[in-house]
């Protein structure tokens, strides 16, 4: 037998099919995870508010810089504070919360539920807005 024979070449075919499999294989889960995390991040489960002294804020994140914190809620005075812990995503509601430290604050929070990995956030409560609550 002789390759010179055009209809004895090998067609490329197999090879296509191959890249194309493979492009979907690998394509197909990330597009779907990028999907997923856009949905969780954009929709969120609940909202709400929750006053109490902010405790602490600080900046993390290997990729993405989230303001992590803590604020102590406290129901009657002299009781142990319940913490509730929270993630900020824009610097500017970040500076509200650095400006109103040591004041009692009402924080407005979006919770979003599944989000699959803590590059965006290390909690699920996601703050939007902060006022500072007279006494």
């Amino acid at each position: 037998m002789s390759l010179d024979n055009p209809s004895l070449q090998p067609t490329g075919r197999k090879k296509s099919r191959w890249k194309f499999w493979l492009f979907t294989v690998l394509l197909t889960p990330l597009v779907l995870f990028v999907a997923y995390t856009w949905f969780v991040l954009t929709w969120s489960y609940s909202s709400g508010e929750r006053a109490g002294y902010v405790q602490k804020l600080s900046k993390k994140g290997f990729l993405v810089k989230t303001w992590e914190g803590e604020l102590a809620m406290v129901s009657i005075p002299g009781t142990l504070p319940e913490i509730f812990r929270f993630t900020v995503r824009t610097d500017s509601v970040a500076a509200k919360i650095n400006a109103s430290l040591g004041k009692r604050v009402r924080l407005h929070y979006e919770q979003h539920i599944g989000v699959p990995t803590t590059l965006f956030g290390e909690t699920e409560y996601f703050v939007t807005n902060v006022e500072v609550v007279e006494e």
